[in-house]
Formats: structure tokens, sequence, C-alpha cells
């Protein structure tokens, strides 16, 4: 993060997952990011693929379904795509890997 800027799309976008989990009354932790520039000739951004955790608690599925189609608050960035690309059980989590597309929103 830097102090003039303030955080960066991996960041805003973790804060966002967190968030949108815990309305949904869920909580996951990001067990790793990978962030790499992204444009195209009209637009900026980047390409995150996060692996995330969390309990198999009642109501995880569903959130994990909706995913794609979910609403983000980032401040200066938009999700513009975001793909559920694997679901599984990995001792006492369901471990699932995402791809994201922010795109810088000026």
């Amino acid at each position: 993060m830097d102090a003039i800027r303030g955080p960066d799309a991996g960041t805003l976008l973790i804060r966002a997952l967190r968030g949108h989990a815990g309305a949904a009354g869920l909580t996951m932790h990001v067990e790793s990011i990978a962030c790499t520039p992204w444009a195209s000739a009209t637009f900026v951004g980047t390409l995150h693929r996060l692996t995330i955790a969390a309990m198999p608690v009642p109501g995880l599925r569903d959130w994990i379904e909706a995913l794609p189609e979910a609403e983000f608050a980032m401040r200066g960035h938009i999700v513009a795509d975001l793909v559920v690309d694997r679901i599984e059980s990995i001792g006492d989590r369901e471990h699932v890997t995402i791809a994201v597309l922010t795109l810088i929103d000026a």
C-alpha cells in the first residue's frame, strides 16, 4: 500500500471479498493472491488469482456460486469479471480458487 495513493486493487479486492462474506454471515481468509497488470486498448487493470479458505458451514456453497454475479464496492476500481476456477475440500476447510479482473474506474 502506498501511503499517498492508498490501497492497491489487490488489497481493496480482499477487503471487498471479506465484507461480502461477512454480510452473508461467513468468515473467509485469503491463503494466496497473485496480481498481474492487465491492459486492453481501452482499459487498464489487474488480473488477480486468489485462493480463499473457509469452514464448510451452511450457506458457503451458495455464497461461492453467487460470487460471479456479486457487486463489490472498491474505491477507484470495478470488478469486470470473476470466475470460480476450483473448489476443493482440504482438511476441515473449503479452498476456493478464483480469478478476478479489476479495472481502474477513472
